[in-house]
C-alpha cells in the first residue's frame, strides 16, 4: 500500500501532523504504509510505532531521527496529536472517509 491509498483523514492526522514536527518523521510514516495490507491495518501499525516512539530511549530517539532529533516535548507533544488523530479517523466509519482516487 501507499500514502495515496490511504484516506485524506488519515493522511492530514498522521502524515501532515508528523510533517509539521519534522520531515524525517513523516519519512517513517510514509515508509510504515508500504508495509501493510489496508488502512486498518496502517493505522494499527502507526499507533504501535507511536507509542513506541513515545516510549523510546534518547539514544533510540537520536537514531531515529538520523543523530538530528526534535526537541523531547515537541516530540511527545506531537505523537500525543497523532495517536488522538488515529482515533478519530477510526471513528469516521470507512465508508465516510474520504479517498483521493
Amino acid at each position: 500500500m501507499d500514502t495515496d491509498d490511504i484516506s485524506r483523514e488519515a493522511y492530514d492526522g498522521i502524515i501532515l501532523e508528523a510533517e509539521r514536527l519534522t520531515h524525517d518523521l513523516t519519512l517513517h510514516y510514509g515508509v510504515l504504509s508500504g508495509d501493510c495490507k489496508n488502512e486498518a491495518e496502517y493505522l494499527k501499525r502507526a499507533e504501535k510505532m507511536t507509542r513506541e516512539i513515545m516510549k523510546a530511549d534518547d539514544w533510540e530517539i537520536d537514531d531515529l531521527f538520523w543523530g538530528n532529533p526534535p526537541e523531547r516535548e515537541k516530540l511527545e507533544s506531537d505523537c500525543k496529536r497523532i495517536l488522538e488523530n488515529i482515533e478519530q479517523v477510526r471513528s469516521i466509519p470507512f465508508e465516510q472517509r474520504h479517498f483521493d482516487f
